[in-house]
């Protein structure tokens, strides 16, 4: 058998690498002028930007649409909620304007929200009478998965709810010393 670099029948001998075609004329022409409108096109960008810079203003108007383009309201609010992280408090912000719907016209006439804690995610309510306020707590599990249905999943993880504030307290001259008034009852 002869030991030849491409190997007898059955043997696979060492090969050798392929080397890639020399480019001939047409090619290097080719290579030359895709280099050259490279180039060409980075000196076009770098006279332009200068030519910008000089006419005080970095991009111009054109016919697509970018960032600087007018955006509706509403657009314009969701972007900036995003933006900030705001779209929790805004989506609770939300449940309180809609508390009536949410809650029933006659727990919404004795029970008022207050604040939304978001580090806490507790909701605290009011109550005009202790006889609602006993109400809304035993309510308040069924309330919880109603306002994360609608909020999403862990928005509120409680709800405080607050007795009645009591009266007014009157300052005048027919009052016992220590005495806080009918507001005793309400703490």
């Amino acid at each position: 058998m002869s030991s030849d670099s491409t190997g007898g029948i059955g043997e696979p001998g060492p090969k050798q690498p392929r080397k890639a075609p020399e480019p001939s004329g047409v090619d290097l022409a080719r290579v030359a002028l895709r280099a050259a409108r490279e180039q060409a096109r980075a000196r076009g960008d770098a006279a332009r930007q200068k030519k910008q810079a000089r006419r005080g203003g970095g991009l111009r108007s054109g016919a697509r649409a970018d960032g600087r383009d007018p955006m509706a309201l509403g657009a314009a609010i969701n972007r900036l909620l995003t933006e900030r992280g705001w779209e929790t408090p805004a989506a609770v912000g939300g449940v309180m304007g809609r508390w009536p719907q949410i809650v029933g016209a006659d727990l919404a006439n004795h029970c008022v929200p207050q604040r939304y804690d978001e580090d806490e995610r507790v909701l605290t309510v009011q109550c005009d009478s202790t006889a609602w306020a006993t109400q809304l707590r035993h309510l308040a599990p069924a309330l919880v998965a109603r306002l994360n249905e609608d909020l999403g999943h862990g928005t509120v993880r409680m709800i405080k709810v607050l007795n009645p504030g009591g009266p007014a307290r009157r300052y005048g001259p027919l009052r016992a010393p220590g005495s806080s008034g009918p507001g005793d009852t309400y703490a």
